[in-house]
């Protein structure tokens, strides 16, 4: 049975919804996400809006009209009618999905009939890898490179053997982490990491032509909000960076799970540097469909600070428990 269709008849009670703010200051700016925490039969189930924006969590909706009891696909559909973005909108159906397990008693696996298993992960930084590596010599990563990395530096990191993805962030605009699409620069990072997944290629304007012979590692990410998003590349992809809040609904993110299990598209999961209950989950859908992954899901304490003793290492604990 296709996975939409177990898990779109679960039923949920819904009595009223509340909003948590959570904020943590990071040098010049500040990241703030909202969870929507449904109650329903005495459950509570949480989903997070990672919105970027810290502004647009001012404006959050309180006041919907989701009193009641639903399936998942008939909220979902009620939810049509709300417009939300897809950060938005994830929080909600993410919460539903939640409490609809909860008040079943069942997990996510138990509802899809697959196991939780160890979660591999990496760590994603842009900063100096070497504090990491004293801290922990088996650490993996997931790297952002920028045009200061010459050949020599890139060199030096494929050398350690830990870097599984280079991310080039060309669908970014107006960030502080955009990188501006470069042929030439494209070839030195696929020539220097031979063996890394490189994500978010730029393939126009001879960016593709760069990577002639790499094609069967670009993964994509940014991009990708919909199966429709993947079937729309100009290549076939053989890798994708799985990120929930960026379907906004859960029938479209198990569609494209589905789909590229059968097409054998290599996952990984993606964090949205989810302060709440958002980290819990992306590791759990890790868990079950792509637990092998170079999974950029790493415990909230790697986003918190530095490297320090008693950080969780790769694995993570097959996870235990009901809900999402």
């Amino acid at each position: 049975m296709p996975l939409w269709e177990q898990l779109a008849g679960l039923d949920v009670r819904i009595d009223r919804y509340a909003l948590a703010r959570r904020e943590l200051p990071r040098g010049e700016w500040t990241r703030v996400t909202t969870t929507v925490v449904f109650e329903g039969d005495g459950e509570r189930g949480e989903g997070e809006d990672v919105t970027y924006d810290a502004a647009a969590h001012d404006e959050f909706p309180f006041d919907l009209m989701l009193a009641g009891t639903w399936t998942l696909e008939d909220l979902s559909r009620r939810l049509d009618d709300s417009a939300l973005p897809d950060y938005r909108r994830w929080a909600f159906e993410s919460a539903a999905l939640d409490l609809a397990l909860r008040q079943a008693g069942r997990s996510l696996g138990d509802a899809v009939g697959r196991a939780y298993r160890p979660v591999r992960f990496v760590a994603s930084t842009r900063a100096d890898v070497a504090p990491w590596l004293e801290n922990d010599p088996a650490l993996e990563f997931k790297l952002d490179p920028t045009k200061e990395w010459d050949e020599a530096m890139m060199r030096r990191l494929a050398a350690l053997d830990r870097v599984r993805v280079v991310d080039l962030k060309a669908y970014y605009r107006g960030t502080a982490v955009d990188l501006e699409p470069d042929p030439a620069f494209y070839r030195a990072v696929a020539d220097a990491f031979t063996d890394a997944v490189i994500e978010d290629a730029w393939l126009e304007d001879g960016c593709l032509e760069a990577l002639q012979g790499a094609e069967g590692r670009l993964s994509f990410d940014a991009p990708i909000h919909s199966l429709s998003d993947l079937d729309a590349l100009p290549l076939e992809a053989r890798w994708l960076n799985v990120k929930p809040s960026r379907f906004g609904t859960v029938r479209k993110l198990v569609e494209c799970i589905e789909a590229c299990m059968d097409r054998g598209v290599r996952m990984y999961g993606g964090g949205q540097f989810e302060l709440g209950p958002g980290r819990r989950q992306i590791q759990r859908l890790a868990s079950l469909f792509y637990a092998d992954g170079p999974n950029d899901v790493a415990p909230s304490e790697y986003n918190a600070g530095g490297p320090h003793p008693g950080l969780p290492r790769s694995p993570l604990p097959a996870p235990e428990g009901i809900g999402f």
